[in-house]
C-alpha cells in the first residue's frame, strides 16, 4: 500500500457489506411498494371496463391507505407477540392473496375490498420492515434508513412501469404481476430471515398514540401527512388528466420514481450533511408545492404536466428520506413504535386525497384538485415550524468515522427484536 493510501482514512476504511437479512428485507420492500404504483396506470382502464367514475375508482387508493394507516397502530402490538419474522411473512401473505383476489374480481366493490386487505398486509410489513432493517444494521441507523427509502422508491418507481406494461394486456395481469413478486419475496424472507423471539415486554396498543404526544414526532407526522396529500393527489388523479395509455402513464410515473430514488439515495444524504435536515425539508416542501401548483395552472398541457410529475420525484425523494429519518430520531420511543405512529398519520390521513381529488375534479374543474394539493403541501411548512425547536437542525458527526452519526440521540437495537 502506498504511503498516500495509508495516510488517507477514506482509502483504508473497509467497506461494510450489507447483511443478508437487510438485502432480503429491501427486496421485499420493493415488491410491497410496487402495490402503490401498480394501480395508477390502470385506473382509467378500470373505470372504462367496470363502469366507475374517477372518484369511485380512486377508492382503490383510499381503502388501501385508510386500512394501512389505521392498522399501523396495532402492528407493534402484533409483532411484539408474534415476532418480526412472522409479522413480515403474514403481511406478505395477505398482500399476495389480496392481489390475486383483485385480479379475479369482476366489479369495483370486491376490488376495493381486496385493496383494503392489501393495505392491512402492507401495514404489517411496512412498520415492521423499517424497524427490522435498522436492527439488522446496528450502529448504522442513517444508512439503514437510506437503504429502506431507496427500496421504497424503487418499488414505487417500478410499480407504475410494471402496472403500465402489464396493463396493456389487461388490468388483471397488473395485479397478478404484483402477486408474483410478493410471493417471491415471501419465499426469500422465509429462507434468509432468522427466526426472532417475541419481545420480553409486549408493546401496548396505546404506545403509538403516546408517541405522538412528543412535539417533534407529531410535527414530523403532520408534515408527512400534508405532503402525502399532494403526492397521492398526483398519483391518483393525474392519470385521468394525462389521458395516456397504461404503458405511457407507467413510463411517466416510472420516471418520477427514478428521480425519487436518486434524490433519496444521493441528494438527500449530501444535503443533510451540508445544509441540515430541517432546512432541506423546508426547501423541498416549498418546491414540491410549487410544482403541484404548476400542474394546476397548466392542467390542459400534457407536456408541462408530464415534466412536473417527473421532476416532483426529486422533491418527494428528499422528503421521504429526511422526514422519515427525522421521525425515527426525534422521538425517545423505539423505532417500531415511532414508525407505527408516524405511518398512522401519514397514510391514514392521506387516504382521503385520492377520493377527494376525484370528487373535486368532477364537481368543479380538473385543475382544482391540484390547487388544493399544492395548498396542503405548503401548509407542511407551518407544521415544520411548529416542531422546529424539537427537531435536530443538523446531524451529529461520527467520531473517527465509525458508527452512526445519529446513534447518540436514539437507542438502537443490536438485534432484530420481536
Amino acid at each position: 500500500m502506498s504511503p498516500k493510501a495509508a495516510s488517507d482514512p477514506k482509502r483504508t476504511r473497509p467497506r461494510i457489506a450489507l447483511p443478508r437479512a437487510a438485502w432480503a428485507i429491501s427486496f421485499a420492500t420493493v415488491g410491497v411498494f410496487m402495490g402503490i404504483g401498480v394501480v395508477s396506470p390502470i385506473l382509467p382502464s378500470l373505470a372504462d371496463e367496470l363502469g366507475g367514475s374517477p372518484a369511485q375508482v380512486s377508492l382503490l387508493f383510499t381503502s388501501y391507505m385508510a386500512v394501512m394507516g389505521l392498522a399501523m397502530v396495532v402492528t407493534g402490538w402484533i409483532s411484539s407477540r408474534t415476532g418480526v419474522r412472522a409479522t413480515l411473512l403474514i403481511g406478505l401473505a395477505l398482500i399476495a392473496v389480496a392481489a390475486v383476489g383483485s385480479s379475479a374480481s369482476w366489479a369495483l366493490g370486491p376490488i376495493i375490498g381486496f385493496r383494503a386487505g392489501w393495505g392491512l398486509g402492507n401495514a404489517l410489513f411496512v412498520a415492521t420492515a423499517l424497524a427490522a432493517i435498522v436492527a439488522a444494521m446496528p450502529g448504522r441507523r442513517s444508512r439503514a434508513i437510506t437503504y429502506y427509502e431507496a427500496a421504497v422508491g424503487a418499488g414505487i418507481a417500478t410499480g407504475p412501469l410494471v402496472g403500465g406494461l402489464l396493463g396493456q394486456i389487461s388490468w388483471r395481469a397488473a395485479f397478478l404481476g404484483s402477486a408474483l413478486l410478493v410471493t417471491l419475496s415471501f419465499a426469500l424472507l422465509a429462507v434468509v430471515l432468522p427466526r426472532t423471539p417475541r419481545a420480553a415486554e409486549p408493546t401496548s396498543l396505546v404506545a403509538p398514540f403516546r408517541a405522538l404526544t412528543h412535539r417533534g414526532l407529531f410535527s414530523v407526522a403532520a408534515v408527512s401527512l400534508l405532503y402525502h396529500l399532494g403526492l397521492f393527489t398526483v398519483f391518483s388523479y393525474a392519470p385521468f388528466v394525462l389521458g395516456f395509455s397504461p404503458a405511457q402513464t407507467g413510463f411517466v410515473f416510472s420516471g418520477w420514481g427514478v428521480c425519487l430514488v436518486f434524490a433519496s439515495v444521493v441528494a438527500a444524504p449530501r444535503l443533510r450533511g451540508s445544509v441540515g435536515a430541517v432546512p432541506t425539508v423546508a426547501a423541498a416542501l416549498a418546491l414540491f408545492a410549487t410544482t403541484i401548483a404548476l400542474i394546476a395552472v397548466y392542467t390542459e398541457n400534457r407536456a408541462v404536466v408530464t415534466v412536473c410529475i417527473v421532476v416532483s420525484g426529486l422533491f418527494v425523494g428528499v422528503l421521504n428520506a429526511l422526514v422519515t429519518e427525522i421521525g425515527m430520531h426525534v422521538s425517545p420511543v423505539d423505532g417500531a413504535t415511532a414508525a407505527a405512529s408516524y405511518s398512522f398519520v401519514r397514510f391514514g390521513g392521506g387516504a382521503c386525497a385520492p377520493w377527494l381529488a376525484g370528487w373535486l375534479g368532477e364537481a368543479t374543474a380538473p385543475s382544482v384538485p391540484f390547487a388544493a394539493a399544492a395548498g396542503a403541501t405548503a401548509l407542511g411548512l407551518g407544521a415544520l415550524a411548529f416542531g422546529r425547536k424539537s427537531l435536530p437542525p443538523r446531524p451529529r458527526r461520527a467520531v473517527s468515522g465509525e458508527g452512526d452519526p445519529d446513534r447518540a440521540t436514539v437507542g438502537s437495537p443490536s438485534t432484530i427484536r420481536g
